[in-house]
Formats: structure tokens, sequence, C-alpha cells
């Protein structure tokens, strides 16, 4: 590998072709304006497909085309909620009659937390 290398050539350097007899590739410079009000360009290829939305080298925001192009509309799916999960796995009647078995097991102080079926202070000292 060190015989291949040309000494005083530097990473970055300059190159030791010339340009005379390349054609470089067809070029278009598309704009791009961003909401804080920064324009740029970005030379692209004549082929290439170009984006609707570009990143502002100065701001970082999504900059949009100057050529009238939108960008797709993605399809995303809502968030689903617990209590849409919920209503998948059981019926609004359902749902009612779990709710009034649990009510009245809270009530009668076979579930929940302690401090609510204890006798407080206040009612003792009262009473």
């Amino acid at each position: 590998m060190g015989e291949r290398t040309l000494r005083g050539a530097r990473l970055g350097g300059q190159s030791f072709e010339d340009e005379r007899g390349i054609e470089f590739a067809a070029r278009q410079n598309i704009g791009y304006a961003c909401p804080q009000g920064h324009e740029f360009e970005i030379p692209m290829s004549v082929e290439a497909e170009v984006p609707a939305v570009w990143e502002c080298p100065r701001c970082g925001a999504e900059a949009l085309s100057k050529h009238g192009q939108t960008p797709e509309a993605k399809n995303e799916k809502p968030a689903r909620t617990h209590w849409d999960m919920l209503l998948e796995r059981r019926s609004i009647k359902e749902l009612e009659e779990i709710l009034t078995e649990r009510l009245e097991l809270l009530r009668g102080g076979e579930i929940g937390p302690a401090h609510l079926h204890r006798p407080s202070k206040k009612k003792a000292r009262t009473a």
C-alpha cells in the first residue's frame, strides 16, 4: 500500500487531474423558502426527483419548494387510547355492569384503600 501513495499529497489536497474533456452532468437550481423568510437554492441533477421539502441551512426549519410542489400527506393512524382498546374487548353494557359491581365492593369495604373503611376520629368523638 505504501508504494501506491504519492509523496507530498495530503487529504483534501488538490487533484492532479485537469478538467479538460470532462462533460459535467446537466444541473438545475431548485429554490426553497422557509417559514422564517430565508430563501436558498440547491443545485440538483436535471434527472433527479426534486423533493418538495428541504431543511433550511440557516435555521433548520422545513423549507418548501418554490416550484409549487406540496409535500405528500402521510397516512398516519390516529393514536389508540386506553378507552379505544377497552372498547375492543368489552361492550358498554358489560363495562357498566363491571363498574356497578366494583362500586358495590368498594362501598362495602371489601376492596380499596384501608383509610376509606376505618372510622374517622371525628366521627368516633362525636358518637
